[in-house]
């Protein structure tokens, strides 16, 4: 390994700590960025920690000294996404530029039409105003491959779950609950399938991409196993914990009325779509190309239950 063999993540979140731990079974050589400096639970020990504003793109190249390839896994508060998330981006590719280094970018399905199983093929149709800036930031990295200036591309998932992941619709109101012993809170219906991507599988996926440059030019879609209701979802986690399967729905308009106070709640709103109709994704193109596989959902539900365990219990 030479001293630029590097790889640089900026984010420390789920996704973030998920890559690095991939990269370093491999053997590679890892950097994380983020706001603090603090190293999070999950990250490994050996990982060099540095402290920047991803948005100054002075701070963002300071810390790409040496990187072969550079992962944008940054996610501002949900509410600040229009306010915050384009310069946060535009640093990291500045970043990725200074050093010649391939651009790994962690994106959603928001830009996607969802009426149907999504794929990479889906039409781009977005049907908020975070699916339309999320469009508009993925177009600008595909047009800095297109140019030149990066070698990029860009890995795409549906919502998260698994060990670590707190903030999300299979979070902290989901697995915390039933931990707790509380009712689960799923958002619009329970009886709906919808695809959920599980967090060491998006790392998996993201190291993948940035290790093969066969990947480059394009945007992936993660191994997702197939898709279940988030009724049968919490049904599964109770068999794991033992306990009776008990959860509530957060109704679209109940929704509203919690963003009337909550900025994340008001926020979610205009998402509510992908849990008030099927939304189910086809990661078929990704599985075939880099040999990849989706955690099943058992593996993955006690994984997460033993995590969400082991963290409230203080270990």
């Amino acid at each position: 390994m030479t001293t630029a063999d590097v790889h640089v993540i900026y984010g420390t979140g789920p996704v973030g700590c998920w890559i690095a731990r991939d990269l370093r079974v491999q053997g590679k050589r890892v950097r994380a960025v983020n706001r603090s400096g603090v190293r999070p639970g999950l990250m490994p020990a050996d990982v060099e920690m540095m402290r920047a504003d991803a948005a100054d793109s002075a701070q963002a190249r300071d810390c790409a000294k040496g990187a072969s390839v550079v992962y944008q896994a940054l996610n501002p508060p949900y509410h600040l996404w229009s306010e915050l998330f384009p310069a946060l981006q535009a640093g990291v590719l500045g970043a990725a530029q200074s050093e010649n280094a391939k651009y790994v970018s962690i994106e959603n399905l928001y830009i996607y039409d969802s009426s149907r199983p999504i794929s990479e093929d889906s039409a781009i149709a977005p049907a908020s105003k975070k699916g339309a800036l999320r469009q508009q930031m993925a177009e600008d990295v595909m047009l800095a491959h297109a140019r030149g200036d990066v070698q990029a591309t860009a890995l795409r998932s549906s919502d998260y779950y698994g060990p670590g992941v707190v903030e999300s619709a299979l979070g902290e109101r989901v697995f915390g609950n039933l931990v707790a012993g509380k009712r689960a809170q799923v958002s619009g219906s329970a009886d709906l399938l919808h695809s959920f991507a599980y967090i060491e599988d998006v790392g998996r996926a993201a190291a993948a991409l940035g290790t093969n440059d066969s990947a480059l030019g394009r945007s992936w879609i993660t191994p997702h196993a197939a898709a279940r209701t988030q009724g049968e979802m919490v049904e599964e986690a109770a068999r794991v914990l033992g306990t009776e399967s008990r959860v509530g729905v957060v109704s679209p308009c109940m929704m509203r009325l919690a963003g009337l106070f909550v900025p994340g709640a008001r926020a979610s709103v205009e998402m509510m779509y992908e849990f008030t109709a099927p939304f189910v994704v086809d990661s078929t193109r990704m599985e075939r190309a880099f040999n990849l596989s989706a955690t099943p959902i058992l593996s993955g539900i006690e994984r997460t239950v033993a995590w969400y365990r082991e963290r409230r219990e203080g270990r």
